[in-house]
Order: structure tokens, then sequence, then C-alpha cells
């Protein structure tokens, strides 16, 4: 592979005012990645916690430019091969995607 951009990117552990360690992902000073804290009664911090227990290391991070969240989230997880395709047949009704071979880019 040839490099044709670079960045340097730093995780985090961080604590919240409420005590809950998340991870924090910044790319500069004024834009990093916030990981959704699980303990947050809302929406999307009950959803994070369902999804953490099937999927453990799964995970979603808030995009947050200047001070301000974009609206924006950044998701994976390591997951073994049969993993994702739980995942994928999940989230995906058609099953045309099973018709492709498995291949992989070279590097």
């Amino acid at each position: 592979m040839k490099v044709i951009e670079s960045k340097e990117v730093r995780i985090q552990k961080v604590i919240t005012k409420t005590g809950v360690e998340l991870l924090k992902i910044s790319v500069s000073p004024s834009h990093f990645f916030l990981e959704q804290n699980p303990e947050k009664k809302s929406k999307y911090g009950v959803a994070y916690k369902e999804i953490k227990k099937v999927y453990p290391d799964f995970y979603m991070f808030w995009e947050i430019k200047n001070d301000q969240y974009t609206g924006r989230l950044l998701t994976g997880s390591f997951l073994e091969k049969e993993d994702i395709d739980k995942f994928i047949d999940s989230i995906i009704s058609d099953r045309e995607y099973k018709t492709y071979k498995d291949e992989r880019d070279e590097f």
C-alpha cells in the first residue's frame, strides 16, 4: 500500500462528571470523537448499552468540532468473521450479499 495522507490521532480514556469512563479519539484540539455514554438515560445511551450486551467490542463515538456536536457518529466493532456475518444478517434484509466471494484487498 502507498500512504497518500497521514494524520496523528490520539486515543484517551476520560472520566465524565458523573464518573463514567469513556474513550475519546482526538484528531485535533478542536475536533474529537467521544464515546456514547452507556449509562446515560437517553435514546442512544440505552441503545448503546443494549448493543454492547450482544457486541461487547462495538463502539459508538459522537463527533465534536469546535465544542459542538456535529450530529455525526463514528461506529465500529472488533469482530470475528462469524460475528460480522451475524451482525450483517441482523441489519440487511436482502441476502444478495451472500452470493459474493469472500475476497480481501491485498496490502
